[in-house]
């Protein structure tokens, strides 16, 4: 069975990049990832949130989350 990956973005450059060097190089046999740009889906941030995302871009893996580098804190996505 597959572990769902969910990366939760902006679409700032730090997150695009974290999205092209790590969300999409997670191996596609081990891996169920979802990209979702909060930016464009504000319905999703509450979903991120309750995941434990603080900071964008972030990856939930197995439902634990993971921050990488720091691109906007989820607050000001609500905007």
């Amino acid at each position: 069975m597959k572990t769902k990956a969910i990366f939760y973005h902006a679409g700032c450059p730090v997150c695009v990049d974290a999205e092209t060097n790590l969300a999409l190089a997670l191996d596609a046999s081990r891996f169920d990832v979802e990209v979702v740009h909060l930016g464009s889906d504000k319905s999703r941030i509450a979903e991120a949130e309750a995941s434990g995302v603080k900071s964008v871009p972030a990856l939930v893996l197995g439902g634990s989350p993971y921050h990488i580098n720091f691109g906007a804190d989820i607050s000001a996505l609500k905007v």
